[in-house]
């Protein structure tokens, strides 16, 4: 017989050696119905898993397969009516949580079962200081933990943000979430999620659009969290290498379906699947391409000593806070080039991307453009009249959910003078060059998958017919196989149209797979720049080896350095 939740706050149990335990999660048969219209009738069809505690589980797939939806009816968070569970069981210490109220689930989400968001800025509230929103799981669980002052509150919150790495706790805690770097606010949604010490975490993409060290600092505190705590982990993710690195137990998911699962070394080493295969497969080689002589005079882009500082925080009462995001950063790009600027959060990359754009003014240095030295602000755009182009991170948040997308891409060329029936034709050739068939243009952005969208906002920067094109982690948070066949067609489109660009990225396979040349960035430096092939099979600065060994493989990586180089 299935137990159920007492209504009073129950102690948490005493939990007992990984190797006698029961499943702490159990999940029997479940199926989980999505709305009519969709492209499928179940998201997630008749899947099992289980959980021990101690233990890694990391479910896989890509985008669509259902790995979400199972981690959001654990937590009670499925968008009822139109998606519900329809069958099975989600067994939680033996309490089928499908059998809950609501109530009931309000005290085990945090207390008992935590969980990390894969976008840390919407479950964030912004106009909220970091220490309030922590703060907000003691209240919401005052009547289990019992009195807590307001002083033991704050050291317990800012020891949280002390273990997941954030620097200066005391000021973090005090901060607004846009004060943070992306990769600082999923480790405040760690913190958050493991403040209160649940038995189970569910961690949903959490590393996906993180750099390399932030990532594997991450994963690290996870298997620290289970060493210290016994901590059941479901991780969801579509990187292998992140697999690899964290994973007791792995189950492979397709359209809603279980279709490999076994210990993670079984299935990395010998997967049975066909759709496994492709997976692993599918993941960025790291394998650096020799750069091909270029004429000297297709110079398209010249950066020198530029520099850029962000200021905030000054008044009459508190002194102000500067950070030196460009210090005399200075490169030069050819017709058909690939550069790579790589680096952490905070490292600068995407500050640099923005100035070459003319998103945001720089403070000093010259950016020249085919041999012009252009302004700055609106005089910057009408210099550059559309040849350079930005692909940005989220191309959901890029794109106008109320226009269509054939509107969206045709916008910019009709805004330069080029002829609606010109501009339209245009749009319709370049959805088919992207992937993308002609009613494509009629659809709207949420109609389309990530994927999708990236292809839609590659295809409104080809639009403008642009030489330099700007991409700023376009591929960070898509699944492997999307992001192979994204970085193919970013490939196709340099080789077809000759582009010159700048591919930011913190993730160093990727880099060596797209780019000619690599620019190492810390902290506003470049620390080490060179052709891709020598940077990674021979790297001369501290940092730079540090992200190449935070890279996540699928073997266990030697203890020297190993990049593969073609």
């Amino acid at each position: 017989m299935i137990a159920t939740l007492a209504s009073t706050p129950q102690p948490a149990p005493k939990l007992v050696p990984p190797v006698a335990a029961l499943p702490v999660l159990q999940i029997a048969g479940l199926s989980i119905s999505l709305p009519a219209g969709a492209d499928r009738t179940l998201a997630v069809d008749r899947a099992s898993l289980s959980v021990l505690p101690g233990q890694t589980l990391c479910v896989v797939g890509e985008s669509g397969s259902g790995k979400s939806m199972i981690a959001n009816a654990v937590m009670g968070l499925l968008p009822r009516p139109h998606v519900a569970p329809v069958a099975g069981q989600i067994l939680f210490e033996g309490i089928d949580l499908l059998t809950l109220t609501e109530p009931q689930m309000r005290e085990l989400r945090g207390r008992r079962i935590g969980m990390v968001f894969q976008e840390p800025m919407t479950a964030l509230n912004p106009v909220m200081r970091i220490g309030e929103q922590i703060g907000e799981m003691f209240d919401a669980h005052a009547d289990a933990l019992g009195a807590i002052s307001a002083a033991e509150k704050r050291q317990r919150i800012i020891a949280a943000l002390t273990d997941v790495g954030l620097p200066d706790p005391e000021l973090t805690i005090d901060s607004y979430p846009f004060r943070l770097s992306g990769g600082q606010r999923q480790r405040v949604m760690i913190a958050c999620a493991l403040v209160l010490e649940p038995l189970l975490l569910i961690c949903d993409e959490p590393t996906t659009a993180l750099d390399v060290t932030t990532q594997a600092q991450i994963l690290a505190l996870v298997r620290e969290l289970q060493r210290r705590r016994g901590t059941a982990v479901l991780f969801i993710t579509h990187d292998f290498g992140v697999v690899s690195e964290i994973a007791d137990q792995v189950v492979v998911m397709q359209t809603g379906q279980v279709v490999e699962s076994g210990p993670a070394r079984h299935v990395l080493d010998s997967p049975q699947h066909a759709y496994t295969r492709k997976l692993i497969a599918a993941i960025p080689d790291g394998k650096a391409q020799r750069s091909a002589p270029i004429d000297e005079e297709l110079r398209v882009l010249q950066v020198q000593d530029l520099c850029k500082t962000y200021r905030s925080g000054n008044g009459l009462f508190k002194r102000g806070r500067s950070v030196q995001a460009a210090k005399d950063i200075s490169f030069e790009l050819r017709r058909g080039q690939t550069l790579g600027l790589v680096g952490e959060s905070g490292s600068g990359k995407s500050s640099v991307g923005r100035c070459l754009v003319g998103l945001a003014p720089f403070d000093s240095g010259r950016i020249l453009f085919k041999g012009r030295n252009l302004s700055q602000g609106a005089a910057f755009r009408r210099e550059a009249a559309g040849k350079i182009q930005m692909v940005f991170q989220d191309p959901y948040a890029s794109l106008n959910p109320r226009h269509q997308v054939g509107a969206a891409i045709a916008g910019g060329p009709i805004a330069q003078g080029v002829g609606k029936s010109e501009a339209m034709a245009r749009t319709l050739e370049l959805l088919k060059l992207v992937g993308l068939g002609a009613d494509a243009a009629q659809r709207y952005p949420h109609e389309f998958s990530g994927g999708q969208r990236q292809r839609i906002a590659i295809a409104r920067a080809l639009a403008m017919q642009p030489e330099l094109l700007v991409a700023d982690e376009p591929v960070s948070a898509l699944d492997v196989s999307v992001q192979a066949q994204v970085l193919e067609l970013f490939a196709q489109v340099r080789e077809q149209f000759q582009l010159a660009m700048v591919f930011i990225t913190h993730d160093l396979r990727v880099a060596g797979q797209m780019c000619d040349h690599i620019a190492v960035m810390q902290r506003g430096e470049v620390v080490e720049c060179g052709e891709t092939h020598k940077v990674l099979s021979n790297p001369q600065h501290a940092y730079t080896r540090k992200l190449i060994e935070a890279v996540p493989r699928l073997a266990a990586p030697p203890h020297h350095l190993t990049m593969a180089v073609a």
